[in-house]
């Protein structure tokens, strides 16, 4: 009796040493994904304002976006198939912080080619792991946890980056009463390395408890048997390891191309692909640049940018994931009633999308870019920085140092509108004398200007509403979408292609997607610009000012077109499993 009673705690305390290392594992996995993907969201909230620190133009801070999933990629594939063979917690546990930013843009590309390397083993190992060593019923449990946690980071990232954004990027080295410029201000840079320290601090904390995890944990709700009965029961997933580690190159790479041909010669897995690559781009393009266009439109600062986008999109995003997946469930639906809900919701979201059209603010007048120094709107073809209010000043054309006049003109700079003397110092400097204030027609005897742009009209806030709530309800419809379109996907594979179908599936939407769009997004809004900055060198450097019409037009167009095509495979896809269906039947 004293034996079975010893055999019995043995039992119980290897169970709850066990769950202790379950506990550990779920917990710091979570935080992992939390730190992941709130680095992503603060990086993509801060590109605006590494663009204005470097002076760069909107292709090249896409190149930096897109340098992240280059990163991804180098050890994507080594990472999925070699990683399970190894000891993954460790695994998880390296790189997983990013270097601060440098002086030059280059080295921050660099930093987030890092950053994407140090990422990669957090999705495809931390979940083969759970998978391989959780209960099937408590799976989509731990698995909700996870997308919980990829829910929470982005938020709190976007909260991050609002905050950083608010601080002057020379935070502590610069007096803050020697600032003239505002956060509204195209020149204002907010300190965005400071939220990468913050986030760098996170991603290794996060990586310690993974280094003393053990390799493999016993199957939850096994218990470890006696000693002399565990050599007859060795854990098969060990053994599978040991197996496929014996396998040669060749064999390896002859089953791999088996899969890929099946894969190939699937019309609806194909197609899904297409409809990925599409759709992602269209999504990856306009999110890396919304914090942009919400500063040029609306004229709003990028720290209250990126705090709406966050408030307005994530949580209700959130809402969407849950009430499909709810949805689905309760249905239980097949393939084909999937690819229906998918396309039909979809296409909801996209029609609604085109009321941004009209979601929009008059271009605000820049005497020299937008309007003459009449005060006359003018194209920017026929316009000039020089007039004969200003043309014996001898003013430098490549500076961006705007002032408001008091008939509520934008001047470039001071001694673009003529102005003959200044009084006060810092934020309350009032230029006097202003020559081509006067020449406008404003009949006054005080012919001024201060520091800053002119504020933008009144209905530009009730428009920015109006573009909020409409990305709310798209953002909500088009997540009710995401499920049911994942599970087309899921369900057009084979059991034995579904790991590596949706391993080229992310491989597809990384090299098609993640990484050309913000390149080729941010050389289309290049050339909207009106006004560009000026290096120290004298070279050309960051825009100051978009021409917004052209800018909304083509911000909003390209995805427009994007996701219309996408719609042609979605109509093929639909066909094939309709005609699947009825042959079935």
């Amino acid at each position: 009796l004293s034996q079975s009673q010893h055999l019995t705690s043995r039992q119980s305390s290897a169970s709850n040493f066990e769950l202790s290392w379950w506990s550990v594992f779920l917990l710091a996995l979570s935080l992992a994904f939390v730190g992941k993907t709130m680095s992503g969201a603060y990086m993509n909230s801060m590109y605006t304002q590494i663009e204005k620190q470097f002076n760069i133009p909107a292709s090249l801070v896409g190149i930096i976006n897109g340098s992240f999933e280059i990163g991804n990629l180098l050890l994507i594939a080594f990472v999925s198939y070699f990683g399970a063979k190894l000891h993954r917690p460790r695994i998880i546990a390296l790189e997983c912080e990013k270097k601060p930013g440098s002086l030059l843009w280059i080295f921050v590309m660099v930093g987030n080619i890092v950053r994407g390397m140090g990422e990669t083993p957090i999705m495809p190992l931390g979940i083969s792991y759970l998978e391989d060593f959780a209960k099937a019923e408590n799976s989509p449990f731990y698995l909700g946890c996870l997308h919980t946690a990829a829910v929470i980071g982005p938020f709190l990232g976007f909260l991050l980056a609002s905050f950083c954004a608010e601080l002057f990027v020379d935070l502590g080295s610069v007096d803050a009463e020697e600032i003239t410029i505002t956060v509204t201000d195209a020149r204002w840079v907010g300190a965005w390395w400071l939220g990468i320290l913050i986030c760098a601090l996170l991603n290794l904390l996060v990586g310690i408890p993974f280094w003393f995890l053990p390799k493999s944990l016993v199957k939850e709700g096994e218990t470890n048997e006696p000693e002399e009965m565990s050599k007859t029961s060795v854990v098969p997933l060990q053994e599978n390891y040991k197996n496929e580690a014996k396998q040669t190159i060749y064999e390896i790479t002859k089953r791999n191309c088996g899969f890929f041909m099946a894969l190939f010669r699937n019309p609806v897995y194909m197609l899904f692909i297409c409809i990925t690559v599409l759709q992602f781009s269209a999504f990856n393009g306009m999110i890396s640049f919304m914090p942009k266009y919400l500063e040029q439109q609306f004229g709003k600062s990028a720290s209250d940018a990126i705090f709406l986008i966050g408030v307005y999109n994530l949580p209700i995003i959130c809402v969407g994931y849950f009430f499909g997946g709810l949805f689905m469930k309760k249905l239980k639906i097949n393939i084909y009633q999937a690819a229906n809900i998918a396309f039909w919701v979809s296409l909801l979201d996209y029609l609604l999308y085109f009321a941004a059209y009209w979601t929009v603010c008059d271009t605000s007048q820049v005497a020299g870019l937008t309007a003459s120094y009449e005060g006359y709107q003018v194209s920017y073809a026929e316009n000039t920085l020089l007039a004969g209010c200003n043309r014996d000043c001898d003013c430098p054309l490549k500076i961006w140092d705007p002032v408001c006049g008091n008939n509520g003109i934008t001047y470039v700079s001071p001694c673009l509108a003529g102005c003959k003397a200044s009084r006060g110092t810092g934020k309350s400097m009032v230029f006097e004398n202003c020559t081509c204030v006067a020449a406008s027609g404003f009949s006054s005897p005080n012919v001024s200007a201060i520091l800053g742009q002119c504020d933008g009209e009144e209905n530009c806030d009730k428009m920015l509403h109006y573009f909020l709530i409409l990305t709310l309800v798209c953002s909500f419809i088009f997540s009710l979408a995401a499920m049911p379109g994942y599970m087309v996907l899921i369900r057009s594979l084979k059991p034995e292609e579904k790991s590596f179908g949706v391993g080229i599936h992310g491989l597809a939407s990384r090299v098609f997607a993640g990484i050309p769009s913000p390149i080729y997004f941010g050389a289309l809004i290049d050339t909207t610009c009106l006004k560009w900055g000026a290096t120290t060198c004298g070279g050309e450097g960051a825009c100051r000012m978009y021409d917004i019409v052209t800018y909304r037009w083509l911000y909003l167009g390209l995805p427009a077109i994007l996701r219309g095509v996408s719609y042609i495979p979605s109509a093929i896809i639909l066909l094939i499993l309709k005609k699947k269906s009825k042959s079935e039947h």
